[in-house]
């Protein structure tokens, strides 16, 4: 499968690692030209989007707004992978209403898309880790559609974790509130973003 990842800071190489790993072909969508060598091919965000099948949001949620109307043409249709977070520059919850998330925001972003929640309780500094003491870790994951969420939770299977799916769309709003806990223990309390989610 042909998955475009737009964004390359840590979440976006992390997807980018165990997407290849896994066999799929990766192309990093930029927002602008890169001054440095990538390891692998990229575009600009629209070019990289029209030539995927699969799109995986590794921006920060607050930039969705700006980046992703733009690109509303290229990716109809498609799968597109929300992993963000609403956070303020803190780290802090970025409040968005009792029912509400980023997903939903992103999806009326893009109404003729297949929005899929997924990845979003899981820190980039142990992406690479998808097994943590001989347990997959759990990538929750929630959609609308459900082909499309089939298919996000056989590309979690095929990075080595564990997909549970937890209904539809909306329910990104507990994914996201959970990310916000996951937040607070590591950063607010000092726990530390070596931890994982493992959901037995």
């Amino acid at each position: 499968m042909k998955i475009a990842i737009l964004g390359f800071g840590n979440v976006g190489k992390q997807f980018a690692s165990l997407f290849s790993k896994a066999g799929h072909e990766i192309i990093i969508g930029l927002r602008s030209v890169s001054s440095q060598e990538l390891p692998y091919p990229s575009a600009m965000f629209k070019d990289a989007a029209e030539r995927a099948e699969v799109v995986t949001l590794a921006i920060p949620f607050n930039a969705c707004a700006d980046v992703l109307p733009e690109l509303a043409e290229a990716i109809k249709g498609k799968i597109v992978i929300d992993s963000t977070n609403p956070l303020n520059a803190d780290w802090s919850p970025k409040l968005l209403g009792q029912e509400n998330s980023a997903s939903e925001e992103i999806s009326r972003l893009l109404p003729e898309v297949h929005v899929v929640k997924a990845f979003n309780t899981i820190f980039a500094d142990v992406m690479h880790e998808p097994v943590r003491e001989g347990q997959a870790v759990t990538a929750f994951i929630a959609g609308d559609n459900a082909e499309a969420k089939q298919q996000v939770m056989t590309l979690a299977r095929d990075i080595g974790y564990a997909p549970i799916d937890t209904g539809s769309l909306y329910t990104a709003r507990y994914l996201e509130s959970l990310a916000h806990l996951n937040i607070q223990i590591a950063i607010g309390q000092g726990g530390g973003t070596n931890s994982a989610f493992i959901y037995l």
